[in-house]
């Protein structure tokens, strides 16, 4: 099966007052740590989603070989990167996109490729992250739900898709689930290490 990963990272990062995407993690920034950890999993080609910023940060990720896509509409919310990545990669011949967050940086190749792995034996369905209440991303979609991304709006992501489908959804445990959008889940985060 021929998987992309869809790195979302076109937010302006109003809560955290800076670019997210660019905080310093070890030898790396945010983003560069999604794209690193992307670039080992078992999926086939790494796509950037970028919106603001986008020229600042694209500059910071030009020596990893993951493929920029410009979201020019990153002001109407998540699911217009999830558009802008679907209609990049729709023509390409992947049979599913693996649709990731640049702010998850406890997310390492090992739960990517758990999820690749549960795509692989049951390519019909969505193998979604499992957020007790509800799915989320990381998640695979196999091809057949690119229209149904498609016609998202706001801010949402891929929550409404992952959450009105539940029967066609593989929920995969993960306990290293943390979005950074502010100051402090960074400096947590930091102490963590």
């Amino acid at each position: 099966m021929k998987i992309a990963i869809l790195i979302l990272a076109a937010g302006s990062s109003n809560r955290m007052g800076t670019a997210k995407q660019l905080l310093t993690i070890g030898h790396t920034t945010l983003i560069g740590k999604s794209i690193e950890t992307a670039l080992q999993s078992n999926a086939n080609e790494v796509f950037c989603v970028l919106g603001a910023n986008a020229e600042t940060i694209r500059k910071s990720i030009n020596s990893y070989k993951a493929n920029v896509i410009i979201n020019t509409n990153y002001n109407n919310g998540l699911s217009s990167s999830i558009i802008a990545g679907l209609d990049h990669i729709e023509n390409l011949n992947f049979d599913a996109v693996l649709i990731t967050l640049a702010d998850q940086p406890r997310i390492d190749v090992n739960y990517l490729n758990v999820l690749i792995d549960s795509f692989n034996q049951n390519p019909s369905k969505i193998s979604a992250s499992d957020y007790q209440d509800n799915s989320g991303v990381p998640a695979i979609f196999p091809k057949t739900y690119f229209k149904q991304l498609k016609r998202l709006e706001g801010d949402k992501g891929a929550k409404n898709v992952l959450n009105s489908n539940n029967q066609n959804v593989i929920k995969v445990n993960c306990n290293t689930l943390l979005d950074i959008d502010t100051q402090q889940d960074y400096l947590d985060f930091l102490k963590s290490l």
